[in-house]
């Protein structure tokens, strides 16, 4: 790829090699040889190379940067091109990591990768484009605060289903106003909190803390409901339903 892009120095890396490199969440690409993709402004040179996918197409300067050095299609303009290939959901959870404010006690940076506002110039730059009716639909639900795909895809699931949106990783504040951890998702009105808990969740020092996180919640007056892989299943039901039944324990009665 980077040959490539050199002889065509206008070009940049698009689509899912932009989303490789910037690390955003993409579906895999299974069973197929890795293909590299390219944007090729209009006017600029053509040359063909194996395993390169060629998208002639605008391309403005600003919506290029680098990644070691090779030029790449911004986030925004990226998050875009995407929407040609992703579900609408998929999109959404690529939008959430775009925007989302990173941790820098475990990350190299402190600003998000772009903002909502940058989503939305690329869907107002580029009328026509394919994808456009996703994106426009996709950015109404983009939210800021989600910490990975798997908190995007139950949050959309939760909403679909009837329940109120929750707020995302926001800290809990107990009566005595001592700031506590940050649930991934909750319901601050129902003192509901909602852990997706990933596949690093078997180890053995995260179970320590997740028994010390159970506990503060205890102690707090908080409900804790912890969500796994399995309750994704089926479009989420099993989640939905099990957010559902503590949020009716709490008090919760949908259109009240």
């Amino acid at each position: 790829m980077r040959p490539f892009i050199e002889v065509n120095e206008r070009c940049a890396a698009s689509h899912l090699t932009a989303a490789e490199l910037l690390v955003l969440p993409r579906r895999q690409q299974k069973g197929t040889p890795e293909m590299y993709h390219v944007i090729r402004p209009e006017g600029s040179a053509h040359l063909n190379r194996p395993h390169v996918i060629v998208h002639r197409m605008k391309l403005y300067s600003d919506e290029v940067t680098t990644v070691d050095g090779v030029p790449v299609t911004t986030p925004e303009r990226t998050w875009l091109d995407m929407a040609e290939m992703l579900t609408v959901d998929e999109l959404v959870a690529m939008g959430d990591s775009c925007v989302r404010v990173p941790r820098p006690d475990f990350e190299d940076r402190d600003m998000p990768l772009c903002s909502l506002a940058d989503l939305q110039r690329m869907i107002d730059r580029h009328k026509g484009k394919r994808g456009l009716r996703k994106a426009r639909e996709a950015i109404k639900l983009i939210r800021v605060g989600s910490d990975s795909p798997q908190e995007t895809l139950l949050r959309l699931a939760m909403v679909r289903a009837g329940l109120p949106e929750p707020e995302l990783n926001v800290p809990i504040i107990g009566e005595d106003g001592l700031r506590h951890h940050e649930p991934d998702l909750s319901y601050r009105k129902y003192r509901i909190g909602i852990e997706y808990e990933g596949e690093h969740h078997g180890d053995g020092g995260q179970i320590v803390r997740d028994i010390a996180r159970s506990e503060n919640y205890h102690a707090v007056g908080w409900a804790e409901v912890r969500i796994s892989k399995r309750h994704m299943l089926n479009d989420a039901k099993p989640a939905v339903a099990k957010i559902r039944a503590a949020l009716i324990q709490a008090g919760w009665r949908k259109g009240y």
